[in-house]
């Protein structure tokens, strides 16, 4: 008699080779009373604003019967309203494309333009989930290197694609897990550089992504990549309603494109691939959108006094390292050893991140009340000073 779950080789699951050892993703989901490690919104949707969806999501569940509009149109023109407002830039319900979150608008994009004998350059540190869009669409990855202050030069950003000839770039602005924002002038570097190559023989140039998933929490004068899409019909530029919006749990994220970029799209996503639920939350939070990004002011100023604070503290007699950020979240360091750093603050009750370059921390900026926790903490556990 065979015991349940013994091994056997007919039992085994022909798993692709390269996601043979491949663990899920995923940042450590832990109840602690502060939560500051993935950079959500500290602030829960108001009763205004759970109203709406509530009205909206009724209206819809009356259909579910149907399957959702694919097209969704009425949410694309919410959108490009809405950009218009925060950017800037005027843009037609076409151009504009939505999926459950933008891991999802990624990973069609890759779907679209790389595969099988086809790369994705980025530049690391960068968002760690960048390589496996890339290996789940069997698509190349290259990481090139920002510098030491997490920046992107111009000229070298550029004499990486010309060398590495992807078929995608892939531009986090501002950049995860660092914070940094991308001046106008480097991404148009990039895409000149972009615009030099040719894909696989097509006659067609590499697709350049920025992606601007913390883009409504950059500093005043900070400008979006989508003051660019006029000029370069290879550009695409992702965003999020996970991040300002404070609707994490309602996935949804969304680009901003050419017209022929976004039809590409629709050829890769699956069918129906939006719910009406999905759409009806997102077309309901972006009835709210003056409130909420008056939530996103309030966080900027909390990032920044959390950032001046980090400055004014000694680590062994040295001031802390911090990055420049136009995220909600602030990366800081260097310690000798971060993961005790870490687990101190987690034995305190303070969940933050571990990750980026060695040495780094990254805190999410929570309301105020959980920022006097987190200082409190780290000032006991790293054992930090004040500069005087």
């Amino acid at each position: 008699m065979r015991h349940q779950g013994a091994a056997t080789t007919g039992g085994r699951l022909p798993v692709r080779p390269d996601l043979a050892d491949e663990v899920p993703y995923g940042a450590p989901q832990l109840d602690v009373p502060v939560l500051l490690n993935v950079n959500e919104n500290p602030y829960q949707p108001s009763d205004a604003v759970v109203a709406s969806i509530a009205r909206r999501v009724t209206e819809a569940a009356h259909g579910l019967n149907r399957y959702p509009d694919r097209e969704f149109l009425g949410l694309r023109a919410d959108l490009a309203d809405y950009l218009a407002v925060e950017s800037g830039v005027r843009l037609q319900p076409e151009q504009l494309w939505a999926a459950n979150g933008s891991n999802e608008i990624m990973l069609q994009l890759l779907q679209a333009f790389g595969g099988p004998g086809r790369s994705v350059l980025s530049f690391a540190p960068t968002y760690s989930m960048y390589p496996e869009y890339a290996r789940d669409a069997m698509t190349g990855w290259v990481a090139g290197r920002r510098e030491d202050d997490f920046t992107l030069e111009p000229e070298r950003a550029a004499a990486t694609v010309a060398e590495v000839r992807p078929a995608v770039v892939l531009l986090a602005s501002p950049n995860n897990p660092t914070g940094t924002a991308l001046p106008l002038a480097t991404v148009e570097a990039v895409l000149d550089a972009a615009a030099r190559v040719e894909v696989d023989g097509s006659g067609a140039s590499p697709v350049v992504v920025v992606d601007e998933a913390y883009g409504e929490f950059r500093r005043r004068g900070v400008p979006s990549a989508l003051e660019l899409l006029a000029d370069h019909p290879n550009l695409a530029v992702s965003r999020t309603m996970s991040k300002a919006f404070g609707m994490a749990g309602a996935r949804v994220g969304y680009l901003a494109a050419s017209r022929a970029l976004v039809d590409a799209l629709r050829v890769v996503r699956l069918p129906y691939h939006l719910s009406a639920v999905t759409q009806a939350v997102a077309r309901a939070a972006l009835e709210h959108a003056d409130e909420l990004m008056a939530q996103v002011g309030s966080l900027r100023a909390e990032r920044d006094a959390t950032a001046e604070w980090l400055r004014g503290r000694l680590l062994d007699g040295r001031p802390l390292d911090v990055a420049d950020s136009d995220a909600n979240f602030v990366l800081f360091g260097r310690f000798a050893d971060r993961h005790a750093v870490w687990q101190g603050m987690l034995d305190a009750g303070v969940l933050i991140r571990e990750v980026g370059p060695e040495g780094w921390l990254r805190v999410s900026i929570g309301t105020p009340q959980e920022m006097e926790t987190f200082k409190a903490a780290l000032v006991r556990v790293a054992g930090l000073e004040e500069a005087r």
